[in-house]
């Protein structure tokens, strides 16, 4: 009975992590668009769970996918985008299209810039903080809307300083066409230092809502806990959310000004954890060892001694004590001790 119960369990894991739909991308007409902007696209829909991805040989049959992914050219979008894909959206497939990049018309210079969520009542969007910031990016100008009834998602503006337009374009657009969905982003285009706008977490979770909406009319995914506000832009090291080793690893360096992503993930593995000891005291143990970590930051060490305010255990009074004799930290440690009751 246990062997079989076992078996099943298995089972069901499995069901659970295979990806629900296929997607198809079709690069750009240059290398670079190719091997960066289509590649990334392809590991950020692997990344969601959600989908299994190819990218586009010769004569692809378009129906056998779900979603088609698909880099904007210099046109941005031609008129008759829509009309190109006829049949497989009228049969209720998914269009996503990315920027490649290599847009050479009307785009600002790359910067850091402030995206506005302009319709919260929408499935890709709903959820989404109202403003955000989205890291050395460019924003194109005048994109198409395609389809016959195009939404905007969401803009940015592009000041006249940067090389922009002087007025707020779109970024993320949401279209119907026939029975299909078309989900336009116009952020997120590679190049700029460690290709930032790519790894940006609003880049990420927006591309992975737009496909899943495109691909299926709903959204089943959670806006993350690193999601970026108009605080500070985050990025991810690949395009996964950041795992808790990976937190606790990179908490150590953080300071003021930085991105507080790290944070977050932590205090949401807290908060998941609540009234299960166990998990509660293995995060404990991890917060000490930044407390003794002799390399980790005074302000780090200040956000984990206010998380073992209230939920530390006896582990934790030692090595809250020894900061007492810290000035940058005394504060924080006599106040640590009185909440714990020491």
């Amino acid at each position: 009975m246990l062997l079989l119960t076992a078996v099943l369990l298995a089972a069901v894991s499995s069901c659970r992590q295979k990806a629900v739909y296929r997607a198809l991308i079709i690069g750009g007409s240059a290398e670079y668009d190719r091997e960066t902007a289509s590649q990334a696209v392809k590991e950020i829909l692997d990344a969601s769970g959600l989908f299994s991805t190819d990218i586009s040989g010769q004569n692809p049959e378009f129906l056998k996918y779900d979603l088609i992914a698909v880099a904007c050219g210099d046109d941005v979008m031609p008129d008759n985008f829509p009309g190109i894909f006829t049949d497989y959206l009228n049969r209720g497939g998914g269009l996503l299209v990315y920027h490649p990049g290599s847009v050479s018309l009307g785009t600002s210079r790359r910067h850091t810039f402030e995206v506005r969520t302009e319709m919260t009542d929408h499935p890709v969007t709903g959820g989404l903080p109202l403003r955000w910031l989205q890291p050395e990016d460019i924003i194109v100008s005048g994109a198409l809307l395609p389809g016959s009834e195009a939404e905007i998602l969401a803009t940015a503006f592009s000041d006249t300083a940067r090389g922009g337009s002087g007025q707020a374009e779109p970024v993320l657009l949401a279209a119907r066409e026939g029975s299909g969905r078309i989900f336009v982003t116009m952020i997120g285009s590679p190049g700029g230092e460690q290709d930032q706008a790519v790894h940006s977490t609003g880049y990420i979770a927006t591309l992975q809502r737009g496909a899943e909406w495109a691909a299926s009319g709903k959204v089943t995914q959670a806006v993350p806990a690193d999601f970026p506000t108009v605080a500070a832009a985050v990025t991810r090291i690949g395009f996964r959310e950041a795992g808790t080793a990976e937190a606790f690893r990179m908490i150590a360096d953080y300071d003021i000004g930085k991105s507080t992503r790290y944070y977050t993930h932590i205090q949401e593995q807290l908060r998941k954890a609540a009234g299960d000891q166990k998990i509660l005291s293995g995060l404990e143990k991890e917060m000490v060892k930044i407390l003794k970590n002799p390399g980790a930051t005074t302000e780090a060490k200040k956000l984990m001694l206010r998380e073992l305010s209230w939920m530390g255990s006896d582990y934790c009074i030692s090595a809250v004590e020894r900061l007492l004799a810290v000035p940058e930290l005394e504060e924080e440690a006599e106040f640590a001790l009185e909440r714990l009751g020491k």
